[in-house]
C-alpha cells in the first residue's frame, strides 16, 4: 500500500481521503509479501542463506524444515504468480469449483505435433502448472500413500533411506491421516451430530475396506490395499472438520512466526516475493551468482539456490542456464489414467441399513504388471448419497478426489446405489527413448522454450491392459457381493450419459492426458544422472533440485508426500542444526 494509508501523517481520511483503489495483491504485499520497497531492499542490501524458487509443497517443505533446523536461517522465496486462493478450493464455497482448469492452468512448453495429433498413442497432452501462490497445492486431490521399498525400484539406496527417514515428518506437515480414522472412535451421538454438518467416513468406508481385504486374490495383479491416506487433518478446528491441505495458509503462518522471532531476536524474517518470474540463472564456473527475473536481477551472493518449482519449469530453466549439462530432459515419466464410474445396489453392500444419508469412502489399491516397472494403482472413491441435490455443496467439499468424482447426473440416478469412482493411474515407461522434454529453438521465450513428446510404447500398453482388467475384477468380483451382474457402468459424458451392465469401451475409459510428470532431472550415483545424491545439480556448486523431477523411475503412487519427505531431507543437509546463542541484533 502507499504511505497515505500507513503513516502517522496520513490516516483515516485525514487530511485527504487517501488511496481509493487497493487490490487484493497490494494488500497481501503490504501484509505478507515483499512490497516494491521491500523487493528493492532484498535486491540491493539483503543477503540470504537460501533462495527458494516456488511456493508449492516442496518450497514450503524446504523453508519449514530449514527454519526448524535454524530459525535464524535467512530465506527468500520467489513465486512466479500472484496470490489467488487462501487455501484449497474444496474448503471454499461451492462456486469455487469453477476455478479448476481454464486460466488457472498454464502450459510452459510446446507439445510435439506427433503427440498432440494422437500419432504417438492414446496420450495427447500433459496437465499443466498452476501459476499462483501455493501452486498445485490449492487444487490437488490430497492422496498421500507411502511407497513401499519394492515400489521404489531403480532408486538409489541412499535416496530411499532418506525418504523413509522423513516420511513421518512429511505426513505431519501435510496432516495426513487414513480415511478410516477421520471418524473413528466416534460415539453414536457424535456421529449423529457430525452427519448434520458433513458426510461421514463410517459404515461405507469400513464395508469397502472389508470387501477389499476379503477379496485378496480375486484380482491377481493387486498386491495391497489400504484406507486412502489423505492430507485432510484439521488440528486447528473444532475436532470434527475435514479440510484439504494447501500451502498458502502454512506459508503465511511461517512468515508471521518468523517476524515474531525476529522482533524477539530469536530468528530471521522469511521473505516472499510474488509475481516474480525467474527467467535465467547467471553463473560463473558452475556457481549461480544471480537470477534474472521479471522484477530485475537478484544477486545471490553466498546463497544456495533451491529449485522447487515443479518438474518441467526447472528443467527448462536449467537447460537454458547451463547448456553444457548432459541428459537434462532426456528421461520423462508420468502417470496415464483410466477413469471408470460404476454402481452397485446399496442393499447389496448394506443389508442391515446402516449407511447414513450421505457417506463417503476412499481406498488406495495398488497393483503391478509383470515387473515393478509396470506399477499402477486405483484411487477408489465410494459415494452413497440419498439426496444429491440438497447435499451438493457439502459433498463437493468432502469428496476424497474432486477431480475424479461422480457427477450430479450420476448421483441423481443412483439414490439407492453406492457409486464407485475409479481413477486408475499407471506408470509411463521411463526407459522409452521416444518420450522426452527437449529444447525448442522455435520459441524465444526462455521460460517456455521446451518441447514435450510422449510416446505410448508396448510396455505402457501392457501396463494399461492389466490395470484396466484389474479395475473391472475389483468392481465385479470384490465390491459386488452378489455377483458381477449387479454392477452397472456409466457411459457417455458425466452429465448426459446412461447406466448399463456393459463395461465401457477402451476409448471411453482411457484418458488422453497425463498427470504427475517426473524424472527430467533424475537423481543418481553415476554421472548419467543430472542430479547427485546430495540433490546438487551436477556441474554446479550451489544449485539444488527438489520435487518430482528427481524421480529415477515414476512408480504409480501419488508423489506429493515423497516429494515433501525428500525436500525436508535436502533442507536438513543445507542448514545445520543451530545450538548457539542468538546472533547480535
Amino acid at each position: 500500500m502507499s504511505a497515505a494509508s500507513s503513516t502517522p501523517n496520513f490516516q483515516h481520511g485525514f487530511p485527504t481521503p487517501g488511496p481509493q483503489s487497493p487490490t487484493g495483491q497490494r494488500v497481501m504485499d503490504h501484509v505478507f509479501f515483499l512490497s516494491h520497497e521491500g523487493w528493492k531492499k532484498a535486491r540491493e542490501e539483503k543477503k540470504y542463506d537460501l533462495v527458494i524458487v516456488g511456493t508449492g509443497f516442496c518450497g514450503l517443505a524446504v523453508a519449514h524444515r530449514a527454519l526448524e533446523q535454524n530459525p535464524h536461517c535467512r530465506i527468500l522465496m520467489l513465486e512466479r504468480g500472484p496470490f489467488f486462493l487462501p487455501e484449497h478450493f474444496q474448503n471454499l464455497p461451492l462456486p469455487y469449483v469453477g476455478t479448476l482448469g481454464g486460466l488457472s492452468e498454464t502450459f510452459p512448453w510446446t507439445l510435439a505435433a506427433s503427440t498432440a495429433s494422437g500419432a504417438d498413442g492414446t496420450v495427447r497432452w500433459q496437465h499443466g502448472m498452476v501459476p499462483f501462490f501455493g501452486g498445485r497445492s490449492i487444487q490437488w486431490s490430497a492422496w498421500c500413500p507411502r511407497p513401499k521399498d519394492q515400489e521404489l525400484e531403480g532408486w538409489p539406496a541412499r535416496t530411499i533411506a532418506a525418504a523413509e527417514e522423513n516420511f513421518a515428518r512429511a505426513e505431519a506437515l501435510l496432516q495426513v491421516r487414513p480415511a478410516d480414522e477421520v471418524d473413528a472412535h466416534r460415539t453414536p451421538e457424535e456421529l449423529s451430530i457430525i452427519q448434520k454438518q458433513r458426510p461421514v467416513y463410517g459404515a461405507l468406508q469400513l464395508t469397502v475396506q472389508r470387501l477389499l481385504e476379503q477379496g485378496h486374490g480375486q484380482a491377481p495383479a493387486i498386491y495391497r490395499t489400504e484406507p486412502a491416506p489423505l492430507a485432510s487433518g484439521s488440528p486447528d478446528t473444532n475436532g470434527i472438520d475435514f479440510q484439504k491441505y494447501a500451502t498458502p495458509g502454512a506459508l503465511l503462518e511461517l512468515v508471521m512466526n518468523q517476524r515474531r522471532l525476529d522482533l524477539e531476536h530469536k530468528g530471521a524474517p522469511l521473505d516472499i516475493a510474488t509475481e516474480c518470474i525467474v527467467e535465467s540463472i547467471v553463473q560463473q564456473d558452475g556457481r549461480a551468482t544471480a537470477l534474472v527475473t521479471s522484477r530485475g536481477v537478484l544477486p545471490l551472493n553466498d546463497a544456495k539456490l533451491v529449485l522447487a518449482m515443479g518438474t518441467l519449469p526447472p528443467t527448462t530453466l536449467v537447460r537454458n542456464s547451463f547448456p553444457h549439462l548432459k541428459n537434462v530432459g532426456e528421461r520423462f515419466a508420468a502417470h496415464f489414467i483410466t477413469s471408470v464410474v460404476a454402481r452397485v445396489p446399496r442393499a447389496d453392500l448394506d443389508p442391515k441399513g446402516e449407511l447414513g444419508n450421505l457417506e463417503l469412502g476412499a481406498c488406495y489399491v495398488a497393483g503391478k504388471g509383470q515387473t515393478w516397472s509396470q506399477q499402477f494403482h486405483i484411487q477408489l472413491s465410494a459415494l452413497s448419497d440419498r439426496d444429491p441435490e440438497r447435499n451438493a455443496g457439502t459433498a463437493l467439499r468432502y469428496m476424497p478426489d474432486v477431480v475424479a468424482t461422480a457427477s450430479m447426473a450420476q448421483l441423481q440416478s443412483s439414490k439407492e446405489y453406492v457409486v464407485f469412482v475409479c481413477a486408475v493411474l499407471g506408470e509411463l515407461d521411463f526407459r522409452n527413448p521416444n518420450s522426452w522434454f527437449r529444447a525448442n529453438g522455435a520459441d524465444a521465450d526462455p521460460t517456455t522454450n521446451s518441447l514435450l513428446r510422449v510416446t505410448v510404447n508396448e510396455s505402457d500398453q501392457r501396463t494399461w491392459d492389466v490395470m484396466d482388467r484389474s479395475t473391472f475384477e475389483v468392481l465385479e468380483k470384490v465390491l459386488s457381493p452378489k455377483g458381477p451382474d449387479r454392477v452397472q457402468y456409466w457411459h457417455g459424458p458425466p452429465d448426459a450419459g446412461t447406466w448399463t451392465s456393459s463395461r465401457p469401451e477402451m476409448k471411453e475409459r482411457r484418458v488422453d492426458a497425463l498427470v504427475h510428470e517426473s524424472s527430467t532431472l533424475h537423481i543418481g550415483e553415476d554421472d548419467h544422472a543430472p542430479v547427485n545424491l546430495d540433490y546438487l545439480l551436477r556441474g554446479t556448486k550451489n544449485v539444488y533440485i527438489t520435487g518430482g523431477a528427481l524421480w529415477p523411475q515414476g512408480g504409480s503412487w501419488n508423489p506429493t508426500m515423497t516429494m515433501v519427505a525428500l525436500a525436508m531431507d535436502l533442507a536438513a543437509r543445507l542448514v545445520p542444526k543451530y545450538h548457539g546463542p542468538p546472533p547480535a541484533p
